[in-house]
């Protein structure tokens, strides 16, 4: 989807396009952050195959095979120094003149925003599960080194107030976004994705938030060795400051929370 100079944050901004040539889809454009292109056997692409609808019927999802003549891996793009490779890899893709079979089509054409749509909810609760994990681990990690660094012969480093102070915080913050979590899970599998936008919009924002807060705080409490890749704290500190932009800015699901805080409130008087 996401593409070099338009706004990741609003999809239905495309330059990519596929037009029906015959039996084939001819694909051009430019994207990056494709996940795991290196070593794929194919992408998905989402380009515009229907220029003159409604903004969000215009663009469709087609599968490309990574050999097809024009599907061109330019790189993978260096996120914080590490390129990465295989799955864990973000590429660039140059497509120039790609010629795909039609029914390469993924669902029905025009339809690729609503697929898209149809990925974010649950795709974004997905990621807060996997942030918890990482605050786990990061919290783990935090408590076992307060409690093995020692400032003085005698006097480990969980002695210090400050440190007791940052390990109780980061004991409510886990808890209270896992709460979040599984308040959304229970409206998603209940009431429907549709139903539960605004939970999802609010865990969103803020386990990336409570995560970036417990992996600083962990990496912190490590001192010089959370600097270094001897433990996985510096990792994720690299790679998970993305977790405030991808599958929406924490801007984005903000002001969309508070939009539909405020039509609750409309014609409404509080005394």
């Amino acid at each position: 989807m996401t593409e070099v100079d338009l706004p990741g944050s609003n999809p239905v901004l495309m330059n990519t396009t596929a037009v029906r040539d015959g039996d084939e889809w001819v694909i051009n454009g430019r994207k990056w952050y494709t996940t795991a292109a290196d070593g794929a056997a194919f992408a998905i692409v989402m380009a515009k195959t229907n220029p003159e609808a409604s903004p969000y019927l215009q663009a469709s999802m087609i599968i490309v095979p990574t050999d097809a003549p024009g599907f061109n891996l330019v790189r993978n793009i260096p996120v914080m120094g590490h390129t990465g490779e295989d799955y864990f890899s973000h590429a660039e893709i140059l497509y120039q003149n790609c010629r795909v079979p039609r029914e390469n089509l993924l669902g029905p054409e025009g339809h690729g925003f609503v697929i898209a749509q149809e990925r974010l909810g649950p795709g974004r609760i997905h990621h807060c599960m996997r942030w918890l994990g990482i605050c786990r681990r990061a919290f783990d990690l935090m408590c076992s080194r307060a409690l093995a660094r020692e400032i003085s012969p005698g006097k480990p480093l969980a002695h210090k107030q400050i440190i007791q102070s940052w390990i109780a915080e980061s004991a409510a913050d886990i808890q209270a976004a896992r709460l979040m979590v599984l308040h959304a899970a229970w409206r998603i599998e209940n009431e429907g994705g549709k139903t539960a936008r605004r939970d999802i919009s609010l865990i969103k924002f803020v386990v990336a938030n409570t995560m970036q807060k417990i992996v600083d705080r962990a990496l912190q409490v490590h001192g010089g060795l959370g600097m270094t890749d001897d433990t996985v704290l510096a990792f994720f500190f690299r790679h998970e400051r993305a977790a405030r932009i991808y599958d929406g800015a924490d801007e984005v699901h903000k002001v969309s929370v508070a939009r539909q805080i405020l039509r609750d409130y409309e014609g409404r008087t509080i005394r």
